[in-house]
């Protein structure tokens, strides 16, 4: 489902048979009610075929997967044999967090402050003009917060930008009306940068 190597998420595609997206590609995600380990999350992405379509990813292939943590092998031309390099990619995610650094972020409005957090946590995500208008849901308060970030701050773990949109408003718990005046907000000039000291 995802390669480690090439920051992809593979689903099914009616046109091309198969697709391998980013995860900037991401337009919704919703957890499915039912299994808890691992829970699976329902996702509508952008296809290269020009469609959106739906797909199913499971909890550890969003979160933990693009820390290299679920394996994986590749070609190694030196010693022309497949070598694995989870252990590498976990140790190296494990000091980075261990250093205070964390693979996601997003400011929480109603918060006033820069979290941690997890692609498990985002719910909408809206491409602009060169950058994602990205919803979250803060795992601390519950609330949700919309930021403006760019591509690479949710498709690389470990990459922050220095200044991100935020949408100045709490938004209700209503997630269809919610969705609307995330919308109606993302195409309003009312985004404003902050500078994340992370």
């Amino acid at each position: 489902m995802y390669d480690a190597l090439t920051g992809r998420f593979t689903f099914p595609c009616p046109a091309r048979g198969e697709a391998r997206v980013t995860l900037s590609a991401f337009r919704q995600l919703e957890r499915l009610p039912g299994a808890e380990h691992p829970a699976v999350f329902q996702v509508l992405f952008a296809c290269g075929c020009g469609e959106e379509h739906e797909g199913l990813v499971t909890h550890d292939d969003l979160d933990w997967a693009p820390l290299g943590l679920q394996g994986g092998v590749f070609y190694n031309v030196m010693t022309a044999q497949l070598d694995r390099f989870e252990a590498e990619l976990s140790e190296l995610a494990a000091r980075r967090i261990q250093s205070g650094e964390w693979p996601w972020s997003f400011f929480c409005y109603p918060e006033e402050r820069p979290r941690p957090v997890f692609p498990s946590s985002f719910f909408l995500l809206a491409p602009g003009d060169g950058s994602l208008g990205l919803a979250v849901r803060c795992p601390t308060c519950q609330r949700t917060s919309v930021n403006l970030v760019s591509n690479e701050h949710v498709d690389l773990p470990f990459h922050n930008d220095a200044q991100v949109g935020v949408v100045e408003h709490v938004f209700s718990d209503d997630v269809a009306r919610t969705v609307e005046e995330f919308r109606a907000e993302l195409y309003s000039a009312s985004f404003d940068s902050r500078r994340l000291a992370l």
